[in-house]
């Protein structure tokens, strides 16, 4: 690929943008050369601004999202895309998120812009399980952990129901639930099922993938590894 589409393609500007530069000098080589539009660099060789450049097609990575975020790259306010690089909006094929998490809740957030590996992820099939903490605004009733584990619960304007969950009771009201699958808002309308109504909701972990390491509002560039731990594998 031209290195003038390469850096398009990548989101550090239009192709009118990246040839002036190129012709600036701000693309080089590790050694400092500076590169031309018909250089023929490995990705990993060529810096930008005298940085590395991002990992080509196939960059998945992990943000501890803040509450008041929306997945969205249109909507008002505030989005999760406003915590990462600018450029990261302008990729090509697009950077997404795997799924979302409302506004107001927080924690594991993928983007991927591998569009087989994001459905992958999401599909039914593969039943990666989600972790969340919630805490609740009013005490368990004690009944709570057969019935999402029971496969028979419906939610209201559904006629399907929801797939077994598992709740961990951490004090009376505060909980973790697994679950293996995702529907909207599922984890507050099942408590809300219940007559309860959840106060704050954080997703801790997708697979095995954990925040470990990743503060609130920060993100950080996934490996195979990490992918594998998405998927149970590791």
């Amino acid at each position: 690929m031209r290195l003038v589409k390469l850096l398009a393609n990548l989101g550090y500007g239009t192709r009118k943008e990246v040839q002036i530069a190129i012709r600036n000098g701000w693309v080089t080589d590790r050694a400092g050369q500076r590169l031309k539009a018909d250089s023929k660099t490995a990705h990993e060789d060529i810096l930008f601004d005298d940085e590395p450049l991002d990992p080509p097609q196939g960059m998945i990575l992990l943000l501890n999202k803040p509450v008041g975020y929306t997945c969205s790259t249109k909507d008002q306010g505030r989005l999760v895309y406003d915590l990462l690089p600018d450029r990261f909006r302008y990729r090509k094929p697009v950077l997404s998120t795997v799924g979302r998490l409302d506004r107001e809740t927080t924690g594991a957030l993928l983007f991927t812009d591998d569009g087989t590996l994001l459905h992958k992820i999401i599909s039914p099939k593969a039943g990666v399980p989600k972790v969340y903490e919630a805490e609740l605004d009013r005490p368990l009733q004690g009944n709570e952990a057969e019935l999402f584990a029971s496969g028979t619960m419906m939610l209201e304007s559904e006629d399907k129901p929801l797939k077994p969950a598992e709740l961990e009771v951490l004090t009376p009201q505060k909980v973790r639930l697994t679950l293996h699958e995702g529907r909207y808002h599922q984890v507050r309308r099942m408590f809300a099922a219940t007559g309860n109504h959840v106060n704050t909701l954080s997703r801790i972990r997708i697979g095995h993938l954990g925040l470990d390491g990743v503060e609130e509002g920060k993100w950080r560039l996934l490996d195979a590894t990490d992918v594998d731990k998405v998927f149970g594998t590791v």
